[in-house]
This record gives structure tokens, sequence and C-alpha cells, in this order.
């Protein structure tokens, strides 16, 4: 008998529009259906940035907020002390997370604020071109890096999660991938406890998801994958990095 894959709730009736083999459909479902199990979609709102996420208003079906490049943190922020009663996410590229925001994460952790952050790690610049972002590997070729990145002129891969797991504020840390059906299961869990956490009014949690992005890699859906595999795992190690209240799960 053939299983039939219900639309979550939490995603409008619209075909994706992301590139062929793109990761944010992927990430979308898990988070959509995540929602879904814990009947908080009249709660959610969403917050996205500049970058490929920007379109999330387009498929998610609650209300999503559009803000300026790397703000997404002080934004969640405002809205979240404003309306404690809400479910707040925060849906971040690497080019806009790890670099323009910075900071806007890391004072974030560090206040330990009830949010959940989403993190989508790709390596690269994806609207934009393809240029070089913080997260790019070392020899990893970009539109910036035409002969790969050389760490000695434009420094070392930037470990969010490492560095966050660091912050006392910080309660939930993961890294996770969608490379693989097996690593999709693990993903959806570790955005379940994400949003459990933040239910449970624990404090900041934060998953980083590798996500392929054949366009600007410059390869098929299926070598993409194989390439975080091969590539990205071997920079970025797939691990739980800071659950301070794992004991009691």
């Amino acid at each position: 008998m053939k299983k039939v894959f219900k639309k979550p709730q939490s995603l409008k009736s619209v075909p994706f529009r992301y590139c062929p083999g793109c990761g944010h459909s992927l990430i979308h479902r898990l988070i959509a259906e995540s929602i879904d199990s814990f009947n908080i979609c009249d709660r959610v709102v969403g917050i996205a940035p500049v970058g490929c996420a920007v379109f999330a208003y387009d498929y998610f079906n609650f209300d999503m907020l559009e803000v300026a490049h790397g703000r997404p943190p002080a934004v969640a922020t405002a809205l979240k002390r404003l309306m404690p009663d809400r479910i707040i996410f925060s849906y971040q590229g690497d080019g806009d997370l790890a670099a323009i925001g910075t900071s806007e994460i890391i004072h974030a952790a560090n206040r330990g604020e009830n949010i959940s952050f989403f993190f989508v790690n790709n390596a690269t610049y994806g609207m934009t071109g393809g240029q070089m972002a913080p997260t790019t590997i070392s020899g990893q070729r970009t539109t910036t890096t035409p002969t790969g990145r050389d760490i000695k002129t434009s420094g070392h891969p930037l470990h969010v999660t490492e560095l966050l797991s660091t912050i006392e504020g910080v309660v939930f840390a993961q890294r996770v991938s969608v490379d693989s059906f097996r690593n999709l299961v693990t993903a959806k869990k570790a955005i379940e406890k994400a949003f459990r956490y933040q239910i449970e009014g624990r404090g900041f949690s934060f998953v980083e998801i590798l996500s392929p992005c054949p366009t600007d890699w410059g390869m098929t859906p299926k070598a993409s994958l194989d390439w975080i595999k091969t590539a990205l795992v071997q920079t970025f190690p797939l691990g739980l990095f800071k659950d301070k209240f794992r004991e009691n799960d």
C-alpha cells in the first residue's frame, strides 16, 4: 500500500519555488510538522531576514515577519517580551546570522531569551550569487573565492553552534543535517525540542541545520547531498553540543 504524506496544517497549499534540491523546503516541512505536533499554530510568529528565507511568508500558514538583514534576534526579543504567550522562532541563513547578525545572535543568547532559533547553514550566500560566507569551508570555491577559500587571507569557517554553546544563557544547542532520512528524523527531534523548551519557558534554544544548495555549489541535487556527507560534516560535525535539561527528558 502506497503511503500518502499529508501536508502539515502549518503550511499553505502553495508549491515551493526554491531551487531544485534546495534544503529549505525540507526544513520548512519539519518546522511545520513540529508546530502541528504541539497544536500551537495560532500562537506562532516566525521571523525571517534578507536571503532565501525571505520567501517563508509564502509557505507558512501563520504570521511571518520580514526584518532587516541580521536583525531577527532583536525583533524576536521585542516580540517575545511584548507578547510572552506567543511562540517565536527565528529562521536565518549563514550569511545573515553568522555575518551581519553575529552580535545580535550572541547577545540574544547571552540574555537567555526564551526563543527558538533555526540556523540554516549551506556554507554560501545563497540568494545573492553564491559568495563566500562565514561558514564557507577551507578550499571551497565560491563566486568570490574562485580558487577556494584560503584561511590565510579569509580566516577559518565560523563554528556558530560551538560558539553559542559556551554562553551561559543558552540551554540547548545542536547541529543536524537534512542529507538523509535518518538525519531528517534527528533534525525533526531537535526542532521539536527547541519549540518544547520555549513552550516550557526554559530559555534560548539553537538548532543549526546543514542544508544543500545545489545551484550555488554547481552540483546536482544528489551530488550536493553527498558533498554534505563527505565535506561539510567534516568541518561541521553533527551532534548535541549543549542541553541543560537532557537528564530530565
